[in-house]
């Protein structure tokens, strides 16, 4: 693997920075405390090509390969992974999924509207009581002629409230575990399908994060994306990638951890001199550095895995655990590093930090990464 990168990548990283400096960083503190991201930097993101990251023009997509997608997320991340949450969701589980199982009507529908920031979309796997038990879905849909009804409910569904089409998960046979699970793509506005937005989140407190509930939600057989049963797989090879997409966000918010404690510990002055001359806080900023450098390179090593088309899951698994870990370590670090100004919202680290704890849960928790990388390594499942 080379890792200069290219002239082509260089650019994708350089408009992501300026597009975080204009658009995103002015408005960080605002909304964290209002716990509400303004819905309009949805088009901007849009507009700037980012939500067509690797999908192909002739759907509306901006092309590119997986590690210009990698450089975009690593700085939204470390701007506010609230927003970088939309575009990991949006386009890295869903419009990315259409693109790799949707029939050429499906990918018409959704794919232009989603890869310009019209059309928002949301991943519904996730239940009360499934979390990491993918297979052992309760939603169900049951053919009635020509459509299904779908009845069920799904929680911490990011962009739920925002979102104009579910990417949706419900059992549709009688098979057993996750082998009765079909996967469907259900407009939001669908009668029967009811949204509330989750408020008092520890952290990513602007993102749209919701619960939905199904009442015999009508949508018709052309609406399963990908065969009948096959609805796990779909996830699975969703959620493989998007490990990557949160993987990169995690370098953001260790990389945004550094900066700020370089920053502040040149600044603060302590017993007579800045705090950057004392080698405790030294040893913790060279802690950061060498978390970020090592997550990096294991996300970019998943981006050029699946851009030369090798299997990558493992490592895309490798990748999000530490980048996840690492991510939280750096923002505590950092937080160390201001002392009490840290605690205060008016600086950055703390948010790092609340922002930081919940991607080791989501999109798989850091012990269901070690389950997969076990599994991988042994050939022995662990469920």
């Amino acid at each position: 693997m080379n890792l200069e990168l290219s002239a082509e990548q260089t650019a994708v990283r350089r408009l992501a920075r300026d597009f975080v400096a204009r658009a995103i960083t002015p408005n960080v503190i605002a909304w964290d405390r209002a716990e509400d991201v303004d819905r309009s930097i949805v088009k901007k993101l849009g507009d700037v090509g980012f939500l067509g990251l690797t999908v192909d023009e002739e759907f509306g997509g901006s092309g590119g390969d997986h590690l210009a997608y990698c450089l975009v997320t690593e700085e939204l991340g470390r701007g506010d992974s609230s927003v970088r949450g939309i575009v990991s969701v949006s386009l890295g589980l869903v419009a990315k999924t259409i693109a790799s199982w949707g029939s050429e009507e499906q990918k018409r529908q959704w794919l232009p509207g989603l890869t310009s920031g019209e059309y928002v979309g949301c991943f519904g796997l996730t239940e009360p009581g499934t979390g990491s038990d993918a297979g052992n879905l309760s939603t169900r849909a049951v053919r009635d002629g020509d459509d299904y009804l779908i009845s069920g409910s799904k929680m911490f569904i990011t962009n739920g409230t925002w979102a104009d089409v579910v990417l949706l998960f419900a059992r549709s046979t009688d098979a057993p575990g996750h082998k009765g699970v079909s996967a469907f793509l259900v407009p939001a506005d669908t009668p029967g399908l009811t949204r509330r937005t989750i408020h008092g989140k520890l952290g990513l407190r602007g993102q749209a994060t919701a619960e939905l509930a199904l009442a015999d939600v009508r949508v018709p057989a052309s609406a399963m994306l990908g065969p009948e049963g096959k609805g796990f797989a779909v996830a699975m090879s969703a959620l493989a990638k998007g490990r990557m997409s949160v993987a990169a966000g995690c370098v953001g918010i260790a990389q945004a951890a550094l900066e700020a404690a370089v920053t502040y510990a040149t600044e603060r002055e302590q017993f007579g001199k800045s705090i950057a001359r004392h080698q405790l806080v030294q040893e913790l900023i060279s802690d950061i550095a060498v978390d970020v450098d090592a997550a990096r390179l294991l996300t970019w090593r998943v981006a050029d895995l699946v851009d030369r088309g090798e299997p990558f899951a493992t490592e895309s698994s490798k990748a999000k655990l530490f980048a996840s870990e690492a991510a939280v370590r750096a923002a505590n670090n950092a937080l160390q590093v201001f002392g009490g100004y840290g605690y205060i919202d008016e600086y950055p680290v703390g948010k790092l930090l609340r922002d930081a704890r919940v991607m080791t849960l989501y999109e798989g928790t850091s012990q269901i990464q070690k389950l997969v990388i076990g599994r991988a390594l042994t050939g022995v499942s662990a469920f």
